[in-house]
């Protein structure tokens, strides 16, 4: 093993125990291959096979250009934020809601860092310029919500800043929904074992190893730190006018149809085929911080 390797050699604690991940092994250890799926409380045993996932997906995908054609018609605005870990299954997500809307009207935002000038301005202006317009469908892949989990936990703002954010973004939500806009928030949440899953794939996925960053690498050792940062802003921001839904993720697959279920049987669309739509698994989505006690 040469130094370059050694040097990604992990000591992890994981529930009281220490284990030793090494990203650039070829192998998948089997104490993460054993506890993956299990991990974080997820409650099935298996994954959902691939077939029944196809057949509800299009079910689902159905209605969403259902959607879009009466938010075309009648001028709607819908906007999601997508939160959660590294490698929780935002991107995936997203791609499978937008799959076959029309892109002139379905988009999603994923910003990168601050430029200089934004850094100089209100926390949320940026964010606003890529609201939803008349007929618009628009997804974060992430949001203002970084302020409330990696910038503290990565010393990427100021203490008082985070303060002041989670004191603003209940009332800067609340002009949100008084705005009319149709407003969801996701929080997709991973077991560790899944989570270190994923990122060995990435890292071993020739298709795949550009999703894998240096943050990633820098936040290994900080599972305890997002996690009580996440529970403060699923406390302290989930309010009755915009409400945190959170998805058990380990498995992609369920966590993707219920969420898209999710936002079709929250708008009263022309159309709207609530038996194709079927129902939402509670085992798998619900609201607020009290599903993942």
């Amino acid at each position: 093993m040469d130094a370059q390797t050694q040097s990604r050699a992990v000591t992890l604690k994981i529930r009281g125990k220490e284990r030793i991940f090494d990203i650039d092994q070829p192998e998948l250890p089997d104490w993460i291959e054993d506890a993956a799926l299990k991990s974080g409380g997820f409650p099935y045993d298996k994954k959902l096979s691939d077939k029944a996932y196809v057949a509800e997906l299009t079910e689902l995908q159905i209605e969403l250009v259902k959607v879009q054609f009466w938010m075309q018609k009648t001028g709607q605005r819908v906007m999601a934020l997508f939160e959660g870990r590294d490698a929780a299954g935002k991107g995936g997500a997203i791609s499978a809601t937008l799959a076959y809307m029309n892109p002139r009207s379905a988009r999603v935002v994923a910003l990168t860092k601050p430029t200089e000038t934004e850094m100089g301005q209100w926390y949320f202006q940026r964010y606003i310029s890529h609201f939803p317009s008349a007929g618009e469908f628009v997804l974060f892949d992430r949001s203002w919500y970084n302020r409330a989990g990696v910038e503290p936990v990565m010393s990427f703002c100021k203490p008082e800043q985070y303060e002041a954010f989670l004191k603003q973004v209940p009332r800067f939500e609340k002009l949100i929904e008084q705005e009319g806009i149709h407003f969801f928030k996701f929080w997709l949440d991973t077991g560790q074992e899944m989570q270190l899953k994923r990122f060995h794939d990435r890292r071993h996925d020739p298709l795949k190893c550009w999703k894998l960053s240096p943050m990633d690498i820098a936040a290994l050792h900080k599972w305890d730190d997002y996690t009580q940062k996440r529970d403060r802003m699923l406390k302290e921001t989930h309010t009755e006018r915009a409400p945190w839904t959170v998805l058990h993720a380990n498995d992609k697959r369920r966590a993707r149809l219920n969420l898209i279920r999710h936002i079709l049987l929250s708008l009263d669309y022309e159309g709207k085929d609530k038996d194709k739509i079927g129902k939402l698994d509670k085992k798998i989505i619900g609201s607020g911080p009290g599903f993942l006690d």
